[in-house]
């Protein structure tokens, strides 16, 4: 279908030529102009279907994503080979040999993106090659400053989530830090929470002792005390 579609444009291209020779001549172009606006259109109709089945094809995954770029770059080549020829047409033979060229060429090498890609609209709609061409340069740049802003917006977004990651590793270390101090505290508590009832049972086991010691001293004095 590609291929059929370039024989198309081929086609027109050709007409167009003879279409402008009849004019420069005098001759009745009445003829070749419906002839070329049936091409032109049946031109437009190939590409939709050519767009719709590389859509599908893409979203179905018959095809690699490389592939898929190269098939849009052909489609896109077709797109702008469009439009140089539907300008062609309404320059009504007045366009340039070097336009003449180009569509008798094919326009841009194919697999290459074309960077003067720009869909047909009706500010564009009647102007001449170079006049679209300008235009359309005209709003690559304006894109090209919108991705440049972009960047720097991405750029600055970047740096902020690495500082914020930075700032998360360190509180994670404070928190692993004071994680091990409280069950280092905790474990010096249970030790002298149990030394503490050893020095306390101690305490009480010496206090007894003491009373028998007296007691027993008691008994003896008692015992060894003159009576009268």
């Amino acid at each position: 279908m590609y291929d059929s579609t370039c024989h198309i444009a081929q086609e027109i291209a050709e007409k167009i030529q003879e279409r402008n020779r009849c004019q420069r001549n005098g001759e009745n172009s009445t003829k070749l102009n419906v002839t070329i606006r049936s091409l032109l259109q049946n031109l437009k109709v190939k590409i939709d279907q050519l767009k719709d089945l590389l859509l599908r094809a893409i979203s179905t995954r018959q095809i690699t994503q490389l592939e898929g770029d190269r098939r849009q770059n052909l489609v896109d080549d077709l797109l702008t080979r469009q439009r140089q020829l539907q300008a062609s047409y309404k320059n009504d033979g007045t366009e340039p040999d070097v336009i003449r060229s180009s569509l008798m060429t094919g326009g841009v090498k194919r697999g290459v993106t074309n960077p003067w890609l720009l869909e047909e609209t009706e500010e564009t709609s009647g102007l001449g090659f170079g006049e679209i061409r300008q235009q359309q340069q005209r709003i690559i740049q304006e894109q090209d400053a919108g991705l440049d802003a972009l960047s720097s917006v991405l750029s600055r977004q970047k740096q902020m989530g690495q500082e914020i990651g930075n700032e998360l590793e360190e509180q994670n270390e404070i928190i692993d830090d004071l994680t091990n101090l409280v069950a280092n505290t905790d474990d010096k508590l249970r030790s002298q929470t149990r030394h503490v009832k050893m020095v306390d049972k101690k305490s009480t086991s010496c206090g007894m002792l003491v009373v028998i010691v007296l007691l027993l001293i008691a008994i003896a004095v008692v015992a060894v005390w003159p009576t009268h």
